[in-house]
């Protein structure tokens, strides 16, 4: 099963690599310009992963750290939420604005 499933693989990476060598004069003359949008496809894609990662990580951690200080002291609870909020609402345009970001990177291509 496993000689099989290997060969099946090579096979498919072996017609592949001719593949891409067959067509690689035919694409020379546009190969700038599709790198560029490649490239600007993947910045979008890598942006919005950072802003969603670094988003959720710091909204975690600002509900953590506000729920503790509710704990310890539950009379702050006025002074507490109410900056959180507005801490998370921070946090969140933040990554609506790397959304955006990417919106226009993609309309670019």
């Amino acid at each position: 099963m496993f000689r099989k499933t290997s060969f099946t693989f090579l096979l498919t990476l072996l017609f592949a690599a001719l593949g891409t060598a067959a067509f690689a004069q035919e694409g020379a003359a546009a190969g700038l310009a599709d790198s560029v949008k490649s490239f600007i496809a993947l910045a979008a894609g890598f942006g919005m992963g950072i802003a969603s990662f670094g988003g959720a990580l710091g909204q975690g951690r600002a509900i953590a750290s506000g729920l503790e200080g509710i704990a310890r002291n539950p009379s702050a609870q006025a002074k507490i939420f109410i900056p959180m909020i507005v801490g998370l609402a921070l946090i969140e345009s933040l990554v609506i604005y790397s959304l955006v970001i990417a919106f226009i990177l993609v309309g670019k291509l």
